[in-house]
This record gives structure tokens, sequence and C-alpha cells, in this order.
């Protein structure tokens, strides 16, 4: 008797879709590495891939200081903000292009998917 001890489960199924998951997965990552998106504060600019790597600063020509300490200090936190805008506009493609595929693993909360495959931050 050759009685499935999974019901009617196919696993030779569910085997070929995680599959084909992972192998969209892969590709929406090397997609989302070819994006690039900016962030801007205060006369600063910031770069990042789509994976979220730093890329660029650009600071526009007389906007600071060089010899003055708080003047050095905004620029600082003016890199920061602009990271954080360039930042929030990543997570949102991500979520955008890895949403859907995040639907088929029950839900469509990627947990720590992005994390997993070096997307997360």
């Amino acid at each position: 008797m050759t009685d499935n001890p999974f019901g009617n489960l196919d696993l030779g199924a569910m085997l070929e879709q995680a599959q084909q998951m992972q192998a969209q997965l892969v590709e929406a990552q090397e997609e989302l590495a070819k994006q690039t998106v900016s962030g801007n504060a205060g006369g600063v600019s910031v770069t990042l891939s789509g994976t979220g790597e730093m890329t660029a600063v650009e600071v526009l020509p007389g906007t600071f200081d060089g010899g003055d300490a708080d003047s050095l200090a905004d620029l600082g936190d003016l890199v920061v903000a602009a990271y954080r805008d360039a930042k929030n506009k990543v997570d949102a493609i991500t979520a955008a292009t890895l949403g859907p595929l995040a639907g088929g693993l029950g839900g469509g909360d990627l947990g720590d998917l992005g994390g997993t495959f070096g997307l997360g931050g």
C-alpha cells in the first residue's frame, strides 16, 4: 500500500513552486541592484543603489564653510537626512518589487526575507 503520509499534498509541485520563487527572487534582486535612487536635504544629495548601497554624496559648492565647526556639524546632519530620504525610497521600491513574491510565502510581510537576500536594512 502506498499511502502518502501528507494526504493529497503534492511535494513535487511544492518543490517546483519553491524553485520558481527562488529564481524570481534572484531576478528581482538583480533588477533592484541596477536601480539608483537619490535623497536630498539642504544642498546635499545622496545616491543609493536599489539594494541600499551608498554610491555617491554630492554637496552644492558654497553651501558649507569647511573651517566652521557648526557648519560641518550641519553638513553631517544633512548627509544623514539625505541618506534617510534615499533609503525610504529604496525601501518602497524593494517592497513594491518583492511584495508580490512574498505573497506566495503566506502573506505580504517580508519579515527577514530582505535581510536573507541582502536587501533589508
